[in-house]
């Protein structure tokens, strides 16, 4: 009995450190790893901004461009997109669990998650919860990601969720390298996301 208890107990201990040393992350790339870990960690600490700046999307229904302003305060997020976007003005405000779209000229829309909304809504399939970890230039930590870096240890792309994303430049605010121009590509989406003022905030928790 107590050899059983040994064994198992070994089983459970080798099976528990081979799920904390799986990598979610596959590295690729230039790139110095022990600088992308140090990049990383400073960017996670990161959980305040405002971005103002222009956007592009392409779906089957819509296509154009506008602009963008990008509130985010830890958990809390104001995305505003305005202009020619096909479907008018739209404001996605909320925080996990509670959701809240409002489009120009169409009404006020809530649901518990961003992704469903404005799935429903405007038909675009777009991962927001992973974007608040991807206009930092990180990989979202919940699922697995393909990274490249580029010589500067940053991402120069990222492929998670069935979304692959290309980091064309990157701008310092504040002493963080924070990406400048990039372009997401999904299954029917694309949007070409280019920051004009970056303005970084660490509120701490």
């Amino acid at each position: 009995m107590f050899l059983r208890h040994v064994i198992t107990f070994t089983l459970i201990a080798l099976l528990a450190g081979c799920a904390a040393f799986a990598p979610r992350e596959a590295l690729e790339g230039k790139g110095n790893p022990q600088q992308w870990r140090d990049h990383k960690a400073q960017l996670s600490l990161l959980d305040g901004w405002q971005i103002n700046g222009k956007v592009g999307i392409r779906a089957p229904k819509d296509s154009g461009s506008g602009t963008l302003f990008w509130l985010q305060r830890q958990d809390y997020y104001d995305i505003r997109l305005s202009g020619p976007l096909g479907r008018g003005a739209a404001r996605l405000t909320g925080r996990p669990g509670n959701v809240v779209l409002e489009v120009a000229n169409q009404g006020r829309y809530e649901a518990p998650s961003p992704e469903d909304l404005l799935e429903e809504q405007l038909g675009w399939k777009l991962p927001v919860s992973n974007l608040v970890w991807w206009v930092r230039g990180l990989p979202a930590p919940d699922s697995k990601s393909r990274v490249t870096l580029d010589s500067d240890s940053r991402l120069s792309n990222l492929e998670q969720d069935g979304w692959s994303v290309e980091y064309l430049s990157y701008i310092e605010q504040k002493g963080y390298w924070l990406p400048e121009r990039l372009k997401l590509h999904g299954r029917d989406l694309d949007v070409t996301l280019v920051v004009k003022d970056w303005q970084p905030r660490q509120l701490g928790h």
